[in-house]
């Protein structure tokens, strides 16, 4: 289970749950004929503008990024480099068979390079399943930023379709305010369902160039059995600048000790 992503969600809706509870009752911005506006019109939308079997794998390749992957970790995947780089030097490749390591495309490359490849087919091998990886991955994240872009917009269509229904019968004043408000309601569920689930579900999808790309970096320098020290500057690029330093030590801690 990755925890940043359920934190993430947990705080997003508490942060918006008190917002509401501190100035009303919860249940008048519940409204289900809206809600329904939004969540089938985006649905809509999204299979209009993709085959429907993407759109399912997407939705399952989205949730595992969000929920599942927490081992794609760009730091945790340079100390893991490292200590691997490290047993490789003492030890040659087959020392590496006993190493459990959780990421799928990590532990190919390293059978690999336990199986006596050569250098050029285990790269070959590697960026292979790194362009299909990642092309499945950047459909997903197309699908979702789709979502994104189409739940606000049907949040307003929502709107408008309330809005007309309140101005169809304006007989009782009393009745235009507590109407206006369920009528803003459906621009308050695209907004939602855009910025705190769908593009963020999509940004994480698309990180995964770089983390595969790290990953067939680092099983390169540990078949050539190079240095544990220039594996982790050579990795380092993959994290921002204001973190390499600081990582940089966490790491050779890690692997010396």
């Amino acid at each position: 289970m990755d925890i940043a992503t359920l934190l993430g969600l947990v705080i997003g809706v508490t942060v918006v749950g008190l917002a509401v509870l501190t100035g009303s009752e919860l249940w008048i911005f519940l409204n289900v004929p809206g809600f329904l506006i939004v969540l089938g019109g985006t649905f809509a939308a999204t299979l209009i503008k993709f085959p429907i079997s993407t759109v399912f794998s997407a939705f399952k390749l989205g949730l595992t990024a969000a929920f599942v992957n927490e081992k794609s970790n760009p730091r945790s995947l340079i100390e893991l480099a490292v200590s691997l780089a490290e047993k490789t030097r003492a030890g040659g490749l087959l020392a590496l068979e006993e190493v459990k390591i959780d990421d799928e495309f990590f532990r190919k490359g390293i059978r690999l390079c336990i199986d006596g490849h050569d250098g050029d087919v285990v790269r070959k091998a590697l960026t292979s399943d790194m362009e299909l990886s990642i092309q499945r991955h950047e459909e997903g994240g197309k699908i979702f930023r789709g979502i994104g872009d189409s739940a606000p917009a049907f949040g307003m269509i929502g709107t408008l379709v309330g809005l007309v229904q309140m101005l169809s019968n304006m007989e009782d004043p009393k009745t235009i305010g507590p109407a206006m408000a369920i009528a803003l309601l459906t621009t308050l569920y695209g907004a939602l369902i855009a910025n705190l689930v769908a593009l963020p579900i999509a940004d994480k999808l698309e990180q995964e160039r770089v983390i595969k790309s790290l990953i067939v970096d680092g099983v390169m320098q540990i078949h050539a059995r190079q240095n544990p020290r220039i594996v982790e500057e050579l990795l380092q690029v993959y994290l921002p600048t204001s973190q390499r330093q600081t990582d940089s030590e966490e790491v050779t801690e890690k692997a010396e000790a």
